[in-house]
């Protein structure tokens, strides 16, 4: 991989292309990311480079309302809204607290620094890409919702079972189901990668990509933006 960075999803729009037509187009908002770290084969076992992306506005604690803990005189100014590994991790790299930590695994690690700034130009139009994001969440749901099952005839005699999932399987054998068996269960709310997508505007100055179709996740959900793997 030689290009990567983390972006924020903003939404979907259209765009004419030169010929004219329509093309539907996802806008995020990438970068800009810093790099937090270089991870080294000789301290950590493997080479990569951490960005960090989305500022944390920190907030000091140095009181506490009646019936609250209160922080000790030691601790009362430092920052309440970050852990003090993470918040020493970024001292140690002399950056800004970042709220979104990532690693990627590049070709070239000679290329970055701590404290390099990562931003929308490093991709340019006409980029192929792979956009990973956090699903939108569905919770609980039914077979037909979760994997397209067909329901029953909801005539001569078949109950109020007409969107169950129907047999589990045999009784004796195996006497139980069968791990990975399509049931009921929690929709969404996971990893999804979308391959070979293309980059169709760049606005470096407003730090914003425009990619051809549709991008996992909500609105204002974190991606992850790298090389095509199979472009």
């Amino acid at each position: 991989m030689q290009k990567a960075i983390i972006g924020k999803k903003i939404g979907m729009t259209q765009i004419f292309d030169a010929k004219g037509a329509v093309l539907p187009v996802t806008v995020i908002e990438a970068g800009p990311c810093v790099v937090a770290q270089i991870k080294t084969v000789e301290n950590d076992g493997y080479e990569a480079v951490q960005l960090g992306f989305g500022d944390i506005k920190l907030k000091v604690q140095n009181g506490g309302k009646k019936g609250k803990r209160v922080r000790s005189e030691k601790f009362k100014n430092d920052p309440v809204n970050i852990t003090k590994p993470m918040l020493g991790h970024f001292k140690k790299a002399d950056v800004a607290p970042k709220s979104t930590l990532r690693e990627f695994r590049v070709e070239n690690l000679d290329s970055y620094k701590v404290g390099d700034i990562i931003k929308a130009d490093t991709f340019a139009e006409g980029d192929k890409i792979d956009i990973t994001g956090k699903s939108k969440g569905k919770g609980y749901a039914g077979v037909i919702k979760r994997w397209n099952f067909h329901r029953l005839k909801e005539t001569h005699g078949s109950g109020p079972v007409a969107r169950h999932g129907g047999s589990m399987g045999a009784c004796s054998t195996p006497s139980r189901v069968w791990k990975g068996k399509k049931m009921a269960g929690h929709l969404g709310a996971e990893k999804v990668t979308v391959q070979n997508l293309t980059v169709v505007k760049v606005d470096a100055e407003n730090n914003l990509i425009a990619i051809k179709g549709a991008v996992p996740g909500p609105n204002g959900g974190i991606v992850v933006i790298r090389d095509s793997v199979k472009a």
